[in-house]
């Protein structure tokens, strides 16, 4: 029997070494290959399938990343996602941070879009030494909130056809192909209803950064993006205009943000708390159930320490944080892309927040992540982001990948300006 584990130990180190090793080949190939003109031939074709003029920079390269790594981060994102999401406990403590204007009606048993975002970390003895063995993933951060699941499905794409990418790579999770996922994107944004009744729900849309999104949803689905102040309330009933018809909502694919409303002023054209005719892909409330404020509760390896900023100053939690303050990052709980986030934050900084605020903010251990991915610019940073559907009567399924690279201290790409191969990428899965 031990000869037999012996046999598989040494199989499976032996299929590891070769995986790794076809990455590193992958990698090396791409970079010698790269050319400037092919980039940019990219950003052309880009601009020209999301009808606009990309103001999210994309970056050289897309990232190739083993299958095996990808399934833990799979398997940790869904694990941690049925904790929250069957905690009721939970659930009725989280609610309580749920504004009574934008508390909606009719809250849907689970959320139907799920991201995880992970960054990779060095788990061997001493320096990394390129090894991705030696790599495990940490929780960056978790929001039932849809990203951009159309946008990553054109770049990976464009990847593949400039730059002539191996087939065998994969640019789906969960075994799908490209017409698989758009049904599956079809069933939950769109389920039974015709697309005309279904809207794309945005504050300002065209003003936003995810318009290109955006719009490869409308080409995809023939839904339409509509400005949270343009629709219009009747009794129970909702209404958009519809290029010059007065046209019923019975569905909303909402990508609008509380905090963004909030901090803004903006008055939806729609009482938001009402309860009328009209079904949500994508309920607001898990935006705030399903968020940074769910990280103190999570118990799972890949979730670093955290505490809430009220309960840390009075000295409640305080021995799940290193001693070593430069480790730790602040983080406001409902903010978008890395707004207010402050690391290693003093005792004076901490103390100038108002304690009828402090309920808002968390302490997380701030974890080591690694460069990965090599660059003619060096070795870069990679935050990788699993993208999941959950369809009502369906399951959690993990459909994409998105891939955030950078050289800064956050990965987000208005933290990483002013240079190149950083930003938005696609991951290509070696199974």
């Amino acid at each position: 029997m031990y000869e037999a584990v012996a046999e598989v130990r040494t199989r499976s180190k032996r299929v590891r070494d070769t995986l790794l090793s076809m990455i590193a080949a992958l990698r090396q190939d791409f970079n010698r290959r790269y050319t400037h003109d092919k980039y940019q031939a990219l950003l052309r074709e880009a601009n020209l399938v999301t009808r606009t003029e990309l103001s999210i920079r994309v970056a050289e390269t897309p990232v190739f990343l083993p299958g095996s790594l990808v399934q833990q981060m799979v398997e940790a994102g869904a694990a941690m996602t049925h904790q929250l999401v069957n905690d009721r406990e939970y659930l009725r403590e989280a609610a309580a941070n749920i504004p009574a204007k934008f508390r909606v009606a009719h809250q849907d048993t689970h959320p139907n879009f799920m991201t995880v975002d992970f960054g990779l970390v060095h788990t061997g003895e001493g320096p990394w030494k390129g090894d991705p063995a030696t790599l495990s993933p940490r929780l960056v951060e978790l929001q039932a909130f849809p990203s951009v699941y159309g946008y990553q499905s054109e770049l990976s794409k464009l990847y593949r056809r400039h730059f002539e990418m191996d087939a065998v790579l994969e640019s789906y999770l969960g075994g799908l192909d490209e017409t698989d996922y758009w049904e599956a994107m079809r069933e939950t944004i769109v389920g039974e209803h015709a697309p005309e009744n279904v809207v794309l729900l945005e504050v300002t849309p065209e003003q936003q950064k995810t318009v290109p999104d955006f719009h490869i949803h409308e080409d995809r689905l023939g839904i339409r993006m509509v400005d949270i102040c343009a629709v219009r309330q009747r009794g129970r009933k909702l209404f958009y205009d519809r290029d010059g018809v007065e046209t019923p909502i019975t569905r909303i694919y909402n990508r609008a943000i509380a905090d963004e409303m909030i901090r803004k002023n903006i008055t939806p054209g729609f009482d938001m708390a009402d309860d009328f005719d009209v079904e949500w892909a994508g309920n607001p409330n898990w935006y705030f159930l399903i968020s940074k404020y769910s990280l103190p509760y999570l118990r799972h390896p890949f979730a670093p320490p955290a505490v809430f900023l009220d309960e840390w100053m009075r000295g409640e939690g305080r021995d799940r944080l290193s001693a070593n303050r430069n480790d730790w990052v602040l983080k406001p709980l409902f903010s978008f892309a890395g707004k207010g986030i402050e690391f290693a934050p003093s005792d004076d900084l901490l103390a100038k927040i108002p304690a009828d605020e402090r309920r808002g903010y968390l302490l997380q251990q701030r974890m080591q992540f690694e460069p990965t991915v090599s660059t003619p610019c060096g070795m870069t940073q990679a935050e990788i982001r699993i993208m999941y559907l959950w369809p009502q009567g369906g399951s959690l399924q993990p459909v994409n990948t998105l891939v955030r690279l950078g050289r800064g201290k956050m990965m987000g790409v208005d933290h990483n300006k002013n240079q190149d191969w950083v930003g938005g990428s696609a991951g290509l899965v070696l199974p």
